[in-house]
């Protein structure tokens, strides 16, 4: 399944001049993969049916395929190999008509961003913590010329694959590293997307400045982040947990978050939209049957994490590279 994708990949960095990231996504280094239990998902993988898509539809949901393109048998037994890789937390996907209904509606936060962005039409992005490519694939449905998704969580770097290999020729790729791995400086995107990434970090600068480092000239960030209320220069560290995540570091204001992104040297900053997270775009479904947030707040008072601290708003700002 990777030979003919690599072919393409090697294709695509020649022409996009981004060769130094060709040793991330090829045979020996995917042989070499330790963590994440990867010899279970390369099987799962390589199990997955040869079927061809009579159609290809990537709006809110991203729709590959119809279930006439397949027999019951076939149908049957794509749906139990699909159920092998939950939990599915970005989506909604409809594979050859198995709906799978992510944890997460990303086509909410998609919609609150995409008529903000500059165009994406022959731009080459980069997307930081892409989980399983959803939105990696709604960037390029938007024109862009190559999209390079990073995501070290080997679970939900299997899962991208398992879409892709019913997308064969598509210039969308994941790669099973950390923004940290990639060579220093790189300033070949164009866009560079980072959402729900800096609460998960140590150094929350070091990321922007990493971030920055990927940026050609002019080009453009889209951070996305947890935030809380607060002045300028507040930002949250939790005790051990927040919302039940025990990686969470920094949960700064938006304030903050503004004023970090100043001090990293970006400019033409602007705040697209800020929410509240809610169970509509948040919860439990049959591909994500583990605990989501309606269990991270507290049962009497929905403001309030069950630490006890505000609940969790999204804020999603762009900015550029002088």
């Amino acid at each position: 399944m990777f030979d003919e994708a690599i072919k393409q990949y090697e294709a695509n960095l020649e022409e996009t001049g981004l060769q130094q990231l060709l040793p991330f996504l090829c045979k020996q280094s995917l042989d070499v993969i330790k963590q994440g239990d990867w010899p279970h998902w390369r099987d799962r993988l390589a199990e997955l049916p040869a079927l061809t898509p009579s159609r290809l539809e990537i709006t809110d949901r991203i729709l590959i395929g119809d279930a006439a393109d397949c027999d019951a048998d076939q149908l049957s037994l794509l749906r139990d190999q699909l159920k092998a890789f939950i939990p599915w937390r970005k989506g909604p996907f409809k594979v050859f008509g198995t709906h799978i209904e992510s944890e997460w509606r990303c086509d909410l936060k998609w919609a609150r961003l995409q008529g903000a962005l500059a165009p994406l039409a022959g731009r080459t992005v980069l997307d930081v913590g892409s989980g399983n490519g959803y939105f990696s694939l709604r960037m390029q449905a938007a024109g862009a010329k190559l999209v390079l998704g990073l995501e070290p969580h080997i679970a939900y770097f299997a899962q991208f694959w398992a879409i892709r290999h019913f997308l064969p020729g598509y210039p969308v790729y994941v790669l099973p590293i950390t923004l940290e791995q990639l060579p220093r400086p790189l300033p070949k995107f164009d866009t560079v997307f980072s959402m729900g990434v800096i609460y998960h970090r140590r150094s929350p600068i070091d990321h922007l400045l990493q971030l920055k480092d990927c940026l050609r000239a002019g080009g453009e960030l889209v951070m996305e982040s947890i935030v809380v209320d607060g002045p300028a220069g507040y930002s949250l560290m939790p005790k051990k947990k927040y919302a039940r995540m025990s990686n969470v570091w920094f949960v700064p204001s938006t304030d903050t978050l503004l004023q970090w992104l100043t001090r990293c040297g970006f400019t033409n900053l602007r705040v697209v939209d800020q929410c509240t997270t809610t169970s509509d775009e948040q919860r439990v479904t049959e591909w994500m049957p583990y605990d989501s947030l309606d269990a991270a707040l507290d049962k009497q008072d929905s403001t309030r994490t069950i630490e006890n601290y505000p609940a969790p708003q999204r804020v999603i700002i762009l900015a550029n590279k002088p």
